[in-house]
């Protein structure tokens, strides 16, 4: 429950004021007055003309500042692409020159296989031909060792079979039929 209020009795009782007027006028007039002098002055120095003014140079500088935009904008754009059709070009050289690099290893190891053929043939032909040069070394050797054991044998056998007389009648044989070739 609330209890009552009370008071020490130093308050003054609450009456109602009356607003201040002059001649009758209130302030809330006086105000609404003001503010319509201030208007008038404004509209009379043509002051909203230079705000629209000053709006419109600001609205002329921000358009030309999106042209200036659009412009960089469109030649941003045509670098971008020569730059991606120098890019393309250079992308296609490097390939050609890639593809060109693999033929020509090709070509590099081909050309290492075939002389590599060719020197194993040449030193084939080579060998062989000192193994020829060495057959026909190791036959005249052969033949001329067989021809010196033949005279030599022969010579043996005919020593033992002829004597000083079947010599004597050979060597005057041999003097005749010279005699009579003559």
């Amino acid at each position: 429950m609330a209890e009552p209020v009370t008071h020490a009795g130093t308050e003054v009782p609450h009456e109602a004021h009356a607003a201040p007027t002059f001649y009758g006028m209130t302030p809330t007039f006086f105000v609404a007055l003001a503010m319509i002098v201030v208007i008038s002055i404004l509209v009379w120095k043509k002051v909203p003309a230079a705000i629209g003014q000053a709006l419109d140079a600001k609205i002329a500088a921000i358009r030309e500042q999106l042209d200036e935009a659009a412009a960089l904008r469109k030649e941003a754009e045509a670098l971008k692409a020569e730059y991606q059709v120098k890019a393309d070009a250079a992308e296609a050289e490097a390939a050609a020159m890639i593809e060109r690099a693999h033929g020509e290893a090709e070509a590099i190891v081909a050309k290492a296989n075939a002389d590599a053929e060719a020197l194993v043939e040449r030193r084939a032909k080579m060998a062989e031909d000192k193994i020829a040069a060495e057959e026909r070394t190791a036959i005249a050797e052969l033949r001329s060792t067989a021809a010196n054991a033949a005279s030599q044998a022969a010579a043996k056998l005919i020593a033992e079979r002829n004597d000083a007389a079947s010599d004597a009648k050979l060597v005057d044989s041999a003097i005749a039929g010279l005699g009579k070739a003559g």
